[in-house]
């Protein structure tokens, strides 16, 4: 009894979508073996800006942000910043209604307006396939912007600039992602958010009676 009052109290002191919407936070939740800044994630974890997670073959995982759903498919390496993530490789399956966008190799996937938007990012050593499921999407390259309508896709081949072939620059997602720095230190919300964890998860009382 005393472990739900503590949770209620909890939830009600650090509401999560004020805690989201403040920090840029959001919760991944793993199908399977997934890491998270290298840390392997049992089962779900809060993340902010600046996180990478990466999934074995056979395993997804997910973030849920406000206003946004980030599915992160098998053997994948993604980092999150908020309002976008980053393919290092992999791929991303995106629904937003908050113009989340996706960055893969020199390319920016953006949806085409604020209305729900569904689509796909794959990135296969250079080679980039994005799919718009629903609604249109604006991809730029750096030099132009092109529209790929709901309902098509389309296939950028950058293998080739990827491993440097012409001397031309390196990819802005290939190396560097480990580097990036990692959002710390979110006070008594994040707290907070652990020891309802804690406590939803342990068997034990808070308060046991026999030491």
């Amino acid at each position: 009894m005393l472990r739900k009052t503590l949770c209620w109290m909890i939830a009600a002191a650090f509401p999560l979508s004020l805690f989201a919407a403040d920090s840029g936070a959001a919760m991944l939740y793993t199908k399977g073996s997934a890491w998270l800044n290298g840390t392997a994630v049992p089962q779900s974890a809060p993340v902010f800006p600046g996180d990478l997670v990466q999934t074995k073959p056979g395993s997804l995982a997910n973030i849920n942000a406000v206003g946004s759903s980030v599915t992160i498919l098998p053997d994948s390496m993604v980092k999150f910043d908020g309002s976008d993530v980053s393919v290092d490789h992999g791929g991303v399956s995106i629904t937003t209604s908050k113009g989340m966008s996706t960055r893969a190799e020199d390319l920016i996937v953006t949806p085409s307006s604020q209305d729900r938007t569904e689509f796909e990012v794959r990135d296969t050593d250079g080679r980039v396939v994005i799919m718009a499921r629903k609604g249109d999407l604006s991809i730029n390259d750096g030099t132009a912007t092109t529209t790929l309508p709901q309902g098509e896709q389309t296939t950028r081949d950058l293998s080739a600039k990827k491993r440097g072939d012409g001397g031309g620059a390196a990819p802005a997602a290939g190396g560097g992602i480990l580097d990036s720095p990692i959002v710390v230190g979110v006070g008594a919300a994040a707290i907070g958010g652990l020891m309802v964890w804690v406590l939803t998860q342990s068997s034990q009382p808070a308060s046991p009676s026999t030491p």
